[in-house]
């Protein structure tokens, strides 16, 4: 393995520390597990279980698996090879092929802040009643101020600043939790996987397929490399793999729970209400049944969303960037590339729900760009040594791929034939 990217194992006097290693090495995987409570998500599972009630509870569950199974091969990409996913990516493509790699990435870069910037505008309207296109603008903004933090020795701040942020989701999104509980017995019913009829299929291909995001994959394996600022000494490969799972797995149960608990209270207390298939009509719809408090935190909650997974998603876009073209441009750049399109649109459209549809669609098409390249490189024992995944963790990460890639597929065909 190339010297460069050996990681010094710490020495002697270094010791009285371990029992902190664990904690020093926590917090990348909660800044890419933003992107699974994104306000795609939150629309998505108000209206599966407004519609549908506890019937894919399952779903998510399963999502949430493979989600750890795929946010924690990224990280052990980027731990052991020491770079992140779209810079193996632009060493091992041709010229013309980094180029349309990274024309196709950025689309996907531009698909993911345009419901990021949405949801927050929504958000702001819900709370303030500010137009659209002054909510988005205002969304730009303060998101551009959390990217000041990103890189460098404040790398460490930016995390804890999206982790707080990640918290104020949760508790906007499970109050109504405390004030109508669910049934337990209902909920876990809904673990029983089934369906009733076609159209619950393709809600749960919709959810499936959604779960996993292209730029979460790229940017946890740029993560847990910034997550120490130079000169700063690592833990061994041992230590941080061991630490990566621990991060990966309360990460990806926080963003779960927050799923499920949308799912959940939309199905205890919207079930069968109409109007819930956009991010504002569930709002108040929420505010309808458990009253305007809780749905003035839900918004709250909305709005922490949108402003950490946007901030997340630039800082995605930035490093596709400079993984696959090498440019190192600023991160003010990179914020206008992605913020000016999602403005277009809310100052042109008349329906943004439906411009979250389309978004949802571009992803679900970048979703194979970025997940099959991953499994190759860590099944590849030229870049992982003794790392390298063996055959049998190979073939459930291709089974993985293989429903992922399947569901995202049948969720393109249905839209785009209208069927959806």
């Amino acid at each position: 393995m190339d010297s460069k990217n050996a990681i010094t194992t710490p020495q002697p006097q270094s010791h009285q520390h371990y029992g902190h290693a664990l904690a020093g090495i926590l917090g990348p995987a909660f800044v890419a597990a933003v992107a699974y409570v994104d306000p795609g998500n939150v629309a998505a599972n108000v209206t599966s279980g407004a519609t549908y009630g506890y019937l894919l509870v399952w779903v998510l569950v399963l999502a949430n698996c493979m989600s750890v199974l795929i946010q924690y091969q990224s990280a052990k990409l980027g731990i052991v090879t020491g770079r992140s996913l779209p810079e193996i990516l632009g060493e091992r493509l041709g010229d013309a092929g980094r180029f349309m790699f990274f024309m196709q990435a950025e689309v996907i870069a531009i698909a993911t802040d345009l419901a990021e910037v949405i949801g927050g505008a929504i958000a702001l309207k819900l709370l303030f009643g500010l137009p659209l296109f002054v909510g988005g603008c205002i969304i730009g903004a303060i998101s551009t101020v959390l990217l000041i933090f990103q890189k460098g020795p404040t790398h460490r701040l930016f995390e804890k600043m999206i982790i707080a942020l990640l918290l104020v989701i949760m508790f906007g999104f499970i109050a109504g939790l405390f004030i109508d509980p669910p049934n337990p017995t209902q909920v876990a019913a809904g673990l029983i996987p089934r369906f009733k009829g076609s159209a619950t299929v393709l809600m749960a291909a919709s959810m499936l397929g959604a779960t996993v995001m292209p730029h979460a994959i790229y940017l946890h394996s740029t993560l847990v490399n910034d997550h120490y600022s130079a000169g700063q000494k690592k833990p061994d490969i041992k230590t941080l793999l061991h630490g990566s799972k621990v991060d990966v797995v309360w990460a990806l149960l926080l963003a779960g729970t927050v799923n499920l608990a949308l799912l959940i209270l939309a199905a205890n207390s919207l079930y069968g209400v109409t109007g819930t298939d956009s991010i504002e009509g569930a709002q108040h719809a929420i505010a309808a049944a458990l009253g305007p408090v809780i749905g003035t935190i839900f918004s709250i909650g909305l709005l922490a969303s949108s402003l950490s997974s946007t901030s997340v998603g630039t800082y995605a876009g930035a490093e596709i960037m400079h993984g696959l073209l090498r440019v190192k441009a600023p991160m003010w750049a990179c914020r206008v590339v992605t913020l000016v399109p999602a403005l277009i649109v809310l100052w042109f459209a008349k329906n943004p729900t439906e411009a979250l549809i389309i978004g949802q669609v571009i992803l679900s098409i970048g979703i194979p760009f970025a997940i099959i390249p991953l499994m190759k490189y860590t099944h590849d024992r030229s870049l992982m040594g003794d790392y390298v995944d063996g055959p049998v963790k190979f073939a459930i990460n291709m089974v993985v791929v293989s429903l992922i890639v399947a569901l995202n597929v049948i969720l393109v065909f249905l839209t785009l034939s209208g069927r959806s």
